[in-house]
């Protein structure tokens, strides 16, 4: 799928950037000072990931369940007017939204979860969507020739078939999602964002990638765990009219 391949790429150009910028480091005598903030990137690395995984699974908690009322036949009429409120996250600027989310509910995590939530909510959702819509209408037939309820057909024929289509979304969301965590420090957020802004308001150059490197490998990191996750999860899909 498109947005896929377009993922991927940017993961694998930022991954190279990283190691690249590393050697540069090493080459012209700034590891040291570079591992000087070893750690405080080991911290801030887990606070980096405490806050996506929390994020991440609100979004999935909403969006998978809302991707699958709006594939529902009585809904489809209304999925794209709706698609466009969940789109709102992407169509209005993260600085916005991060704004906005600092006005209602102080400053902190809790403000930055909210943001990063919704900012990374509509991969999900519209690839849920899609996914399920996309299901071969035989399969469906099929399973209610034999007898099964609309629920059970969701749950035995229609999410198992979809499910690589949703992972990719997850996948998509969760790339978006560490790679906006960074901002959250604007906001009294934690994450390696602190490292990042820091050292560009003092011009420290090893600050400042003591904080962008890590965040490219965490990227690249999660979306091979998801990957994999994928693999699994998939492969356990197969046959879904199965007893």
């Amino acid at each position: 799928m498109k947005q896929e391949k377009i993922r991927n790429a940017l993961l694998f150009v930022a991954l190279i950037a990283a190691f690249w910028l590393g050697s540069s480091l090493q080459a012209n005598g700034f590891i040291e000072e570079f591992m000087y903030y070893s750690e405080d990137i080991a911290y801030l690395a887990g606070e980096h990931i405490k806050l996506t995984l929390i994020s991440g699974s609100i979004a999935v908690c909403i969006g998978i369940p809302a991707g699958i009322w709006l594939s529902r036949p009585s809904m489809q009429r209304y999925s794209e007017p709706a698609m466009q409120v969940f789109n709102i996250g992407t169509t209005v600027p993260t600085l916005a939204v991060l704004a906005l989310s600092m006005t209602l509910l102080g400053i902190g995590n809790t403000p930055a979860i909210f943001a990063l939530a919704i900012a990374t909510i509509l991969p999900i959702v519209r690839n849920t969507y899609t996914g399920l819509i996309s299901v071969p209408d035989y399969l469906k037939e099929a399973a209610t020739g034999m007898g099964l309820t609309p629920f059970q057909q969701l749950i035995r024929v229609e999410l198992p078939n979809a499910m690589f289509v949703i992972m990719a979304g997850i996948r998509t969301a969760f790339a978006i999602n560490i790679g906006t965590v960074p901002l959250a420090f604007l906001i009294g957020g934690t994450g390696l964002g602190e490292l990042i802004f820091t050292g560009i308001d003092l011009d420290e150059l090893s600050m400042m990638l003591a904080g962008a490197i890590p965040t490219a490998t965490l990227a690249v990191v999660m979306d091979m765990v998801l990957g994999m996750l994928t693999f699994l999860v998939v492969r356990k899909g197969v046959n879904p009219l199965r007893n």
